[in-house]
This record gives structure tokens, sequence and C-alpha cells, in this order.
């Protein structure tokens, strides 16, 4: 089979990028997708995510090498493995960034990647529940909205205000610093992945897109400096797909940086090891992997209105699922994570450096450990971490996992900054309107001291899933695309995610990866 374009990774940028080259009726667009079509209930009800995380259901599951930081554990990097791919199973925050993080970009070299260049494309797949305005748009597939908040959210929200934060109702307009409710991707009670809103409206109506699910892909087959097609596995048989135009990699942090080095572009050191024969040396490949180093403190409740397993629980869950399947209203039809805030720990900062997300349940382990009872939880995440880790080959097999190594707490800035932010959050859960929920702290009761404390956070931090940087954008050596995304040194060959960012945004990295397909669209299409 033969394509103009072939996209590999149909997540939170692919979907985009077959939206938007398959609206020319000229153009013929192949999406490749190693998971299922987004069938699955859980996706769509937002409190599946429950279920999906912990679960390798729709998900990779996977797994880093040990941490030195976190004392040698080994940590979990859930990531989507459907229609969808993250946009199907995460949080469901509608986060950008702050918006020096993209001057930050632009700073290094990157032309046409500052917040005023980024801007119109974040609000170009915008639909925001409060109309347009500066910062937001109303004509987007991409549904933006508020979900009714619980009686915690609010408490946390005032709670904060009593600790000296300011309130904050809008995250993504001219402020990011202070405490509010999130803005999510649930429209009418049901996710809004990228799949439901830019693939599945198009999809049966477009003869010139042909999806792929269960296509696992395997190289890109190069024709010397050129990208010509693709080779995947589907249904058990190696299947080589051409691309008159190009291969677009948006299989994500960890996919697009996998995919490289199994087709024997990125440093020797790295395919050597693995026999796999170097066709161009690229040493950054795999390299600059930042991600956010987060830690739950989580609380038990005796009120029964928050999430949990208790019989009492039980006969209200029964009952939240018949108001759900009946109103698509209530508490199935939230993320559980519906406020948060973005604060400094150092007032001399120029933007927030932790994000918290408030969570109207217990959350331990990736909700991998579950306990009897009910409660609340706050994840603190580092937002913009000086450690810096990698990705590698563990086989030259294209079904194994990628090596992950975020090497997570590995700076003392971060360990600094994890710690002021989990005290931060102490006190805010410590403010009287939260008292009607007579908060237990199930971890860090009695532990003051700095020492105490960071030996706590050590064992109990690990992702938030937001892994970036794989494919850095740049020009310096250890840069693996351009400003315009175009892998150096191979014709015909871009690389459309989140793996692309040279840094880390201070934030949720859904709507990031969603803007990036739009703004590379305009280059795909000059070219």
């Amino acid at each position: 089979m033969e394509f103009d374009y072939i996209i590999v990774g149909a997540g939170s940028a692919g979907c985009v990028l077959a939206n938007r080259l398959s609206a020319d009726p000229a153009v013929s667009v192949c999406l490749l997708e190693a998971g299922p079509e987004d069938r699955s209930p859980l996706i769509h009800a937002p409190a599946g995510i429950a279920a999906i995380l912990p679960s390798r259901h729709v998900n990779w599951a996977f797994q880093t090498v040990p941490q030195p930081g976190l004392g040698g554990r080994i940590g979990y990097q859930p990531r989507g493995k459907v229609l969808g791919g993250s946009s199907s199973i995460n949080g469901m925050i509608y986060i950008r960034g702050h918006r020096n993080d993209f001057d930050d970009w632009a700073a290094l070299g990157n032309e046409g990647w500052s917040f005023a260049d980024v801007l119109p494309y974040f609000r170009k797949s915008e639909t925001y529940h409060r109309g347009a305005s500066e910062f937001h748009g109303d004509q987007g597939e991409l549904y933006v909205g508020r979900i009714e908040p619980h009686a915690i959210t609010e408490a946390f929200i005032e709670s904060g205000q009593c600790a000296g934060h300011r309130y904050n109702d809008d995250f993504n307009g001219a402020e990011q610093e202070g405490i509010g409710q999130y803005d999510t991707t649930i429209r009418d009670g049901r996710r809004w992945s990228t799949a439901t809103a830019f693939l599945r409206p198009i999809r049966a109506t477009r003869r010139n897109l042909v999806v792929l699910t269960g296509a696992l892909a395997e190289r890109v087959v190069l024709e010397g400096k050129r990208a010509v097609g693709v080779q995947a596995r589907i249904r058990g048989s190696s299947v080589t797909l051409k691309a008159r135009r190009e291969v677009l990699l948006s299989a994500g942090a960890f996919g697009s940086p996998h995919l490289l080095l199994l087709s024997g572009i990125g440093p020797e050191s790295e395919l050597k090891p693995h026999g796999i024969t170097v066709r161009h040396e690229l040493p950054g490949v795999g390299q600059n992997l930042q991600d956010h180093p987060d830690v739950v403190a989580s609380y038990k409740s005796p009120d029964t209105s928050l999430l949990g397993y208790s019989l009492r629980g039980s006969l209200k869950l029964g009952a939240a699922l018949t108001r759900y399947v009946v109103s698509k209203r209530g508490p199935l039809a939230s993320n559980f994570a519906e406020c948060g805030g973005f604060l400094k720990t150092d007032e001399k900062l120029a933007r927030p450096d932790v994000q918290l997300n408030a969570v109207v349940a217990i959350i331990d382990n990736h909700n991998r450990t579950l306990h009897w009872g009910h409660g609340f939880s706050c994840h603190v995440c580092v937002l913009r971490p000086k450690s810096v880790g990698s990705l590698g080959l563990r086989s030259a097999d294209p079904a194994a996992p990628p090596r992950i190594d975020p090497n997570f707490l590995a700076h003392d800035d971060d360990v600094q900054t994890i710690l002021k932010g989990y005290r931060m959050t102490r006190e805010i859960c410590e403010q009287s309107p939260m008292s009607r929920f007579a908060l237990k702290d199930m971890y860090s009761a009695g532990l003051d001291s700095d020492e105490q404390l960071i030996e706590l956070l050590r064992r109990r931090t690990d992702s938030v899933y937001h892994p970036v940087g794989t494919c850095k954008m740049g020009n310096d050596e250890n840069a693996v695309v351009d400003s315009q995304l175009r892998v150096h040194g191979i014709q015909g060959l871009r690389v459309v995610d989140a793996s692309i960012m040279p840094t880390l945004v201070g934030g949720n990295t859904n709507a990031p990866s969603i803007m990036i397909a739009e703004r590379a669209m305009e280059w795909i299409a000059q070219d």
C-alpha cells in the first residue's frame, strides 16, 4: 500500500495530524496505531481512569529502570495503547503551560515557537465553554469545559486562599499562578479524547484516510538518507507501507525515539550492542528525557461522599452508576482531579515551580495499592526538574519495551522543591474549610524534619505522566529535529509529539501536544 503521508501513533498529536492532512481530498493519509479501537467504556466514562491507570487495559504500562533517587525503586509509566493514545487514558486536565515556557523554546533558537507564535494554534483546536477570548477559541474540535465540583474541591480552593494563595479562575489565561478549578476535556459527561474530537467525526466520510489499529511500527524504511515508508506488524505479518511525501512520527516521548533507534537512527553506542546497523548517526535520539516527579499526599476521611471502598460507599457507587447511565452526571462523570494550583516555593521566582492536583479519593501507587475506606489526595509535582534522564533499547525486538530512565530526584534542587511543595500542601489541608472532612494524614503524620520528609518523598515519588524531550528540537549537537520538526539529516521524516519539546512545560502535556500538531501542519503543508 502507498500513501502520501504515514502517521505513526494515533495519540494526542497523531489524531490531529490525521484530521488536518486528510482535509485535502487530493492527499492520502494512513494512520497507524499499535493499540485497538477506543471502544472500551472505561475510556469514555471519566471515572474509568481509576481502572485504566493501574492496569494493562489499553495501556502500555511501561516500567523504568531502578531509580537511585527513589531508593532504587522501579517507576511506573502508563501510556495510552489505543486510538487517542494517552488522551484516552489521561486525567483530562487541560493545561497549556506557562507562557514563558514557549518563549524559552524560541530563545533556544527555535523560530516560530514563542508564546505569541503558538497561542493561535492553542485557540484553533479549542471550543472553550465560556466562548472565545484573547486566550481561548470557540471553533475547534477539542471541547474544554468544567465539571460540577465536589464539596471538597470547593473547600480545597477556599483553603488555598486561607493559606495565602491567590484564586485563579483560568490557569490558561493571563496568569498561571494560584489555586482554582481545572478546565477539563470532558463533554456532557464523556471523555473528549483526540480520537473522539478529531478522528471520529471525519473517519467515515474521508475515503482518503485509512486508520489501521493493531499495527505495531517496526522501523522506518529508508532509502539512503530519505524516509520512504514504514514497516509494521499487522495481524502477525510484517507489511511495508510506502510514503510518497513524508513519514510523521507521533508515537510519543517513548515511542518515537524507540522507533528511530530500531530504524538505525541514533547514537552508535546505543545501536551497535543490539546488532542494529547505523543508518544515520544522531546522538541526541533518546537523550534529554524530562518528566515531572510527583508525590501524592494521601488522607483518610470518614466522609463517604469521597470516593472509596466501604459497604456504604458501595451503595452510593451503585446509585452513582445508575445516575451516570441515565444522565451522564454525578461522581462518575468526574475526572476526580477537579482542582489544583500552580504555586511558587519562593516568591522571587518568575513563575510557579510546583503544581498541585487535588483528588476526591485516596490515590496510592498509581491506584495500584487500594485502601479500605474513603479519603482525599493531593499530587505535588516539580514543574521544571533539573534531573534529566534518557531512553534506550532493551532489545532489537520492536515488541520489547524501551529502556526508560527518568533519573528522578537526582538533582538536590528537585528534592528541595518537592519538599517545599509538600509542606505547602499540608498547610492548605490544615486550613479550616477542610476541617469538616476530618482528614487523617496516612503517611507523613508526625514527620516534621526535612530529613524525615525527604526520606518519605524518596519512597513515594514517581511520575505524573508527562515525559517529553527525547527527540529534542533545536540546532545543537543533541538536537534531533529542527524548528520545523524535520529530523536532522533525513529527508521526508518528522517527529510531531511531546518528544520534540526542548524543555518541559510547566503543566500537563496533552494540550501542548495537540498544539504541536497544529503548529507542524503549517510547515507540512508548505513542504
